[in-house]
């Protein structure tokens, strides 16, 4: 238990004494029924416990009065304290939006940690199952020692709550203080607010001196996607437009009809094409390019094979008689077992992988991890027994084609379901679904014709067939484009911030990818017409298919910009992050930045170190590049 001090302030208490029967979603304020014998009892380690607070068993949140807020960062120094953060992880941070000009220059800060929301995306994303919403104060746990770092509850949580350390490789979080709660004391945040800006206790009850009890501030998120607990004060009047102060190109303009501000463009980089290719191309995320490309690679080479021979279809059945079968599947089952690794390695804890199935009933990261491990499971026997003959294996290799073909329809399709995160508008369209599809015919297509011609065994029939199939994938992936350009291009929020960044800071590669796009198509369809299915028309197929790929799925992660909470010009600030990383400025650590320093990156320092320094000093190096 938290020991509590005989001489505690009045700030620092607990006061509520009554509360509403239901929040202003319709959800009833008290956690668990009131015959539940959590109501009756408090035991801790099997011991019963006098608990000091009456209302344990309600939702408690946050309450932010933005007028009173004069960002000293009290509330991010005793947050930290407390939970012994190191100077680049903050549960709760300080950023602000500004708007007008001198002398009507106005500034609002806005304090936020976790929301505690009554549908968290987090709990239900997490594959791990780190997270619990715990029927004390409603409060949202996270176990740190649970977590993997696949990272995905950071993606899908609009309000950056949780945090990965990139030097440890685990995420943690906010946990309401809940060990301050059970002896009547506020968070510790709360308590350290200097202006009385924070507050603590029951949801929708407002604290004394407080008139309102509003939802939503310029600057904070939507409240739709998890019905946040939390509730503002802000009563001054405010510009019409409200401008972010660090690099996300969003302002939160004011609908005078509704008098709420909504996220929308905000050129402030200009409209100037850049390439930005060493950028695009070498982002964190290089791993789920590698993974996503060759599984869906992979799986579309399958799908071929398989159905293609199930169905009759003379060509495929004799490309399986041939010489060229086994090599093909032997190359199929390297590129999924490297995108595998690639994926897993990029885990901040790799060696627990096999966590990820501890989800299976919410989580669509498990399930996608489930249906690509089932798919190479299914590949696997299936190549295992294409090495035999006789009827036993034909059942056997049948067998294991369904099993890789259910594992290919439920893995592919939470492969693109997990991208369907309303925090991530960029995402959230059909376009990725017809991007994974495309991206999984044109290059399954292609490597099933690359082997045929290496071994020469590639058919004039089914060299057109294979080069329609490239076609239909890229025709595909090019109507999505086509469709999802459109609407990010006539959006507001996030989307049309994200399209700007595609057409700006990417713009030169952006529009090589849809030149190499329409390239593709267009040859495609002549090697159809023509049965020009050669090993040159097919590598320069290949050349153009593949370069549509890579660009478009580095895009597609690159330029995605979340719904997330202001920063400031240093502080959380992702810009910012890049721009001291590439100097050395996160040497310093006073500027909370730290470079990423686990598994893969630990490699890249140890070669660094041997390289640079003398033997004598390189064991100390080393270990403290092992132990962060």
């Amino acid at each position: 238990m938290f020991k509590r001090r005989e001489y505690e302030p009045e700030y620092a208490l607990l006061n509520d004494t009554e509360s509403k029967q239901q929040n202003r979603y319709g959800k009833s304020i008290q956690t668990v029924p009131e015959d539940d014998p959590r109501a009756k009892e408090f035991i801790i380690n099997e011991q019963p416990q006098e608990s000091q607070n009456p209302n344990r068993l309600k939702q408690h949140g946050f309450f932010f009065n933005a007028d009173n807020c004069i960002a000293c960062h009290a509330c991010e120094a005793a947050c930290s304290e407390k939970n012994d953060n190191p100077a680049h992880i903050a549960f709760r941070s300080v950023g602000f939006v500004e708007g007008g000009t001198y002398p009507a220059y106005q500034r609002l800060n806005i304090s936020m940690a976790c929301n505690h929301c009554d549908d968290p995306v987090c709990l239900k994303g997490c594959p791990t199952r780190a997270y619990t919403k715990f029927a004390e104060y409603g409060a949202v746990l996270q176990d740190p020692d649970i977590c993997f770092g696949c990272g995905y509850c950071t993606w899908v949580c609009p309000y950056n709550a949780p945090q990965l350390d990139p030097v440890k490789g685990q995420v943690s979080k906010c946990n309401m203080c809940v060990d301050r709660l059970e002896v009547g004391l506020k968070p510790a945040c709360v308590s350290a607010c200097l202006g009385k800006a924070l507050d603590f206790g029951v949801i929708e009850n407002i604290p004394a001196g407080r008139t309102q009890a509003k939802t939503e501030i310029p600057g904070f998120p939507r409240t739709d996607i998890t019905h946040p607990n939390i509730r503002f004060q802000q009563a001054r009047t405010t510009q019409r437009d409200m401008r972010r102060v660090d690099d996300t190109p969003i302002k939160y303009h004011r609908d005078d009809d509704a008098q709420t501000f909504r996220p929308v463009l905000d050129p402030k980089r200009g409209f100037r094409r850049k390439w930005n290719l060493r950028k695009l191309l070498g982002s964190h995320e290089n791993a789920h390019i590698a993974f996503t490309l060759s599984a869906q690679a992979v799986m579309g080479a399958f799908a071929l094979l398989v159905l293609g021979s199930w169905f009759g279809v003379q060509s495929v059945a004799a490309y399986q008689s041939s010489g060229a079968f086994l090599p093909v599947l032997l190359v199929m089952l390297a590129l999924m077992g490297f995108g595998m690794f690639k994926l897993n390695m990029h885990l901040g804890k790799p060696h627990r992988f096999y966590r990820g199935f501890y989800n299976l009933r919410m989580s669509p990261v498990s399930r996608e991890i489930a249906g690509v491990s089932a798919f190479f499971a299914g590949l696997a026997g299936f190549t295992l027994f294409s090495l035999f003959d006789g009827g036993f294996a034909q059942v056997m290799q049948n067998l294991f084609a369904v099993l890789g073909l259910l594992g290919l329809g439920f893995g592919g399709y939470y492969m693109y379901r997990l991208y369907r995160i309303p925090a991530r508008p960029y995402w959230d369209h059909w376009q990725t679904v017809a991007a994974f599809t495309g991206t999984g015919l044109s290059l399954g297509a292609l490597l099933l014709a690359l082997m045929g011609l290496v071994y020469g065994v590639l058919m004039p029939d089914l060299g057109r067939l294979l080069a329609a199939v490239v076609g239909v994938g890229l025709l595909l992936e090019g109507i999505g484009l086509m469709f999802h350009a459109k609407d990010m291009n006539h959006t507001e929020s996030e989307a049309a911030a994200s399209f700007y960044e595609q057409s700006t800071t990417y713009g030169y590669a952006y529009w090589l990818r849809n030149a190499l796009l329409i390239a593709g198509v267009l040859l495609a369809g002549v090697m159809y017409v023509s049965s020009l299915t050669g090993q040159l028309s097919f590598g320069l197929l290949a050349v153009l298919s593949l370069g549509v790929a890579i660009l478009g799925r580095a895009m597609f992660y690159v330029m995605v910009i979340p719904t997330t909470m202001p920063g400031a010009f240093f502080w959380k600030n992702k810009g910012f992050v890049e721009h001291a990383r590439e100097t050395g400025l996160a040497d310093m650590p006073q500027l909370g930045v730290a470079y990423e320093r686990h598994h893969a990156f630990k490699l890249g320092e140890l070669l660094q170190t041997v390289r640079e320094t003398s033997f004598r000093e390189k064991l100390d190096q080393v270990k403290r590049v092992f132990t962060g």
